[in-house]
Order: C-alpha cells, then sequence, then structure tokens
C-alpha cells in the first residue's frame, strides 16, 4: 500500500503552531503508511520539531502568513497568496498531497477549496459535514456552516454527497437521509424547506422524510441534512449542551460521599461517555462535494484533534481506492 501524503495548515488555530505540530508527530507514529507536510513558518515549524523525536515523513512548507477568522475571506484569500491555508490548498492542487488539514478560518478555508481545488462535476456547493454522537453509532450533519443561504437544490445535493460519506467511509449500508424541520409533515417548515423535501424525495435516496430537533441525536437517521445556519446552530447547541449535562452530572455525584463511591465504580462508564461527546475524538468536519478532502479542525483543537483530524483524510483516501 502506498503511503498518503497530507497537508497540514500550522497557523490560523486558537492554540498555535505547537499543538498542529505535536499533533503530527503523533500521527506518524500511529500511521505508518503517511507521509506529513506542516505549511507554514519554515523557522518556526524547525524549532518546534526539534523538540521531538525526528521523522524522515514530515517535511515543511513555507508559508509565511495567515487568514485571520476576523478578516473577510474573499478579500484575505485574494490578498494573502502565501498565507498558509492558500499555500496548502494549492500543494494538493497540484498533486503533492491528497487532502489538507487546517484549523483555521472556515470562510477562508470554504472559500479557497471551492476556488482552487474546485467542486466535484454536478456539485453546486461544497458544504460542511460532521458526526454527531448518537445511542447507534453516528449521524452526520450536513450543513453545519458552509453555506448559510442555501438553495432547496443545495440541500438536496447535501443529501447525496452525506449519504455517499456515510456509505463509503462509514460503512453504512443504504444511510438514511433525513431533513430537519418543525415537522414531521411533509407541509410544514417554510419555503426553502417545503421545496427541499420535494427533491429529496424524488432523488434516488433512502430519504425518510422531515426530522424534528429532538431526532436529531437519537439515531433515526444517518444523515441530517439542513442549511449552514441551522446546521451550525444545532452544531453548537449539541456541543454546549454535552459539556453542561457533563458538569452537571459530576456536581451531583461529587455531591454526598455515597454518590462518590458510586462515581467512582462507574468511573470507567463515565469516561467512555465524555469520550464520545468529545469533538477531538473525530478530530473535523470534512468539506464535502470537492475533488480532494479538506477538512476543517475545531478552532481550538488540540494535539490529539489534530492527529484524528489528519486520521480522517487516510480513512476517507483509502475509502476511493
Amino acid at each position: 500500500m502506498s503511503k498518503l501524503t497530507i497537508a497540514v495548515d500550522t497557523l490560523g488555530g486558537d492554540l498555535g503552531a505547537e499543538v498542529v505540530v505535536a499533533g503530527a508527530i503523533q500521527a506518524v507514529t500511529e500511521f505508518s503508511d503517511i507521509n506529513l507536510v506542516l505549511v507554514g513558518p519554515k523557522d518556526e515549524i524547525s524549532g518546534l520539531l526539534k523538540k521531538h523525536p525526528s521523522s524522515n515523513r514530515i517535511e515543511i512548507l513555507h508559508a509565511p502568513d495567515v487568514i485571520l477568522p476576523s478578516e473577510s475571506p474573499t478579500l484575505a484569500f485574494r490578498r494573502k497568496k502565501e498565507s498558509s491555508i492558500v499555500v496548502g490548498l494549492k500543494h494538493v492542487k497540484e498533486g503533492h498531497a491528497s487532502g489538507f488539514v487546517s484549523a483555521g478560518s472556515t470562510g477562508a478555508l470554504l472559500t479557497g477549496a471551492t476556488v482552487i481545488i474546485g467542486r466535484q462535476k454536478g456539485i453546486e456547493r461544497p458544504a460542511l459535514g460532521t458526526l454527531l454522537p448518537t445511542p447507534k453509532g453516528f449521524t452526520l450533519l450536513m450543513d453545519c456552516g458552509a453555506n448559510m443561504d442555501a438553495k432547496p437544490s443545495y440541500i438536496k445535493q447535501f443529501g447525496e454527497i452525506g449519504a455517499d460519506y456515510m456509505k463509503r467511509v462509514m460503512g453504512v449500508n443504504n444511510p438514511r437521509v433525513g431533513l430537519i424541520n418543525v415537522g414531521a409533515e411533509e407541509e410544514k417548515g417554510n419555503a426553502a424547506a417545503k421545496e427541499a423535501h420535494i427533491l429529496l424525495k424524488a432523488a434516488d435516496l433512502n430519504f425518510i422524510g422531515n426530522i424534528e430537533g429532538r431526532e436529531i441525536s437519537t439515531g433515526t437517521v444517518d444523515v441530517a441534512v439542513c442549511d449552514g445556519y441551522t446546521g451550525n446552530i444545532v452544531l453548537k447547541f449539541m456541543e454546549g449542551f454535552a459539556k453542561t449535562m457533563l458538569g452537571m452530572i459530576k456536581e451531583e455525584l461529587m455531591s454526598t460521599t455515597l454518590s462518590k463511591i458510586g462515581a467512582l465504580m462507574a468511573k470507567g462508564a463515565f469516561g467512555r461517555l465524555k469520550k464520545r461527546f468529545d469533538y477531538r475524538e473525530v478530530g473535523g468536519a470534512p468539506f464535502l462535494g470537492l475533488n480532494n478532502i479538506v477538512i476543517k479542525a475545531h478552532g481550538s483543537s488540540d494535539a490529539l484533534a489534530i492527529k484524528n483530524a489528519i486520521r480522517q483524510c487516510v480513512i476517507f483516501e483509502r475509502s476511493n481506492n
């Protein structure tokens, strides 16, 4: 099996280049079939690599500039040709790497990926998908923030590319697709949702109809589709709710001596539950509908999250071969 080469953006994340380099070291240690290209300031990356055991499977691609989340994605993409996002995406476009991982600006990454990498034939807009934990495994939320205003035809395509991802990458046979709405009935929702329902129903999909918000986390569907505005609210709510609930459970378990004893006995179970809701275990969200894989890592990704974002690239690329 030939080695994959994956480009990794060392700039743009909240925690700096150091955690990205540490995550890259973890990745090449765990996956023997990959090479990495770290994109960013050469001197800084070289200095950080000296803190870790040397690896001949990590290269450096110099990119001195960074696109900040506060900048206009379109203007920054045009002006900052030496930014890590632009340089990294071009490296993929030129065939030197199979995929790109970045914790940087979502808007700049989407703009750059669409212009440089390009959309798959027939795809109107790439979408950002993220895996949400359910009792039965995972539900892919599409779109979770790339397209704030989405035409019904976009949402139909989100269902198609999401189902394809779940089938090829996650191994789900005949993925069930549901449209996030305010009610299960076909006539529910705004005009865009009603039209999207018609298009999804007519598509070659295992479309089960509308699903309400409470069904997203139950495993009722394998792919939950919506516009990026709705999807991002759903995602951020679930992240916040999981963190709050786990904190409340811990507080209650520590409130009495008896509950502390129970917590000690159930420590393993609670640890596994916490792990299932930890975004770092997934690593990042793929932009689907592009000609190459691009993974958007969480802005506050630590080394573990970066390593697992790289793992997503590996799984995705292997599923295509």
